[in-house]
């Protein structure tokens, strides 16, 4: 997967400007520094983000807890990355799939799906 599609989804979902051309260690480093200045600034806002991006709160605190000393941007950095990367790859094997719906309705009118 390349990091541009990472990347125009991580400029959606949260609202920033990240350039385009970024190697994904670029992108994780100036994704943890926007997370660390929501931390210290708008922590209700950095809630949001990670409940509309649908980061598992139970693995967010786990790691957090594993791991006091790292960089809690830097770990909610990769989890949010983790999460629009299982996104995008989701929504490429339905695409691939075609636009037949769940499996068994291959054959039904399109009044008959829904």
């Amino acid at each position: 997967m390349e990091n541009n599609e990472l990347i125009e989804s991580l400029n959606k979902e949260l609202s920033v400007s990240l350039p385009e051309k970024l190697s994904y260690d670029e992108l994780q480093a100036q994704l943890a520094e926007y997370i660390n200045t929501l931390i210290k600034n708008d922590f209700e806002k950095l809630i949001a983000y990670l409940y509309r991006i649908d980061v598992s709160e139970k693995k967010l605190k786990s790691i957090l807890h594993r791991f006091p000393q790292e960089d809690a941007g830097n770990i909610i950095a990769l989890l949010i990355m983790e999460r629009q990367q299982q996104k995008i790859k989701t929504r490429e094997q339905f695409h691939q799939q075609g636009n037949d719906g769940p499996a068994g309705m291959e054959g039904l009118d399109e009044e008959e799906k829904w």
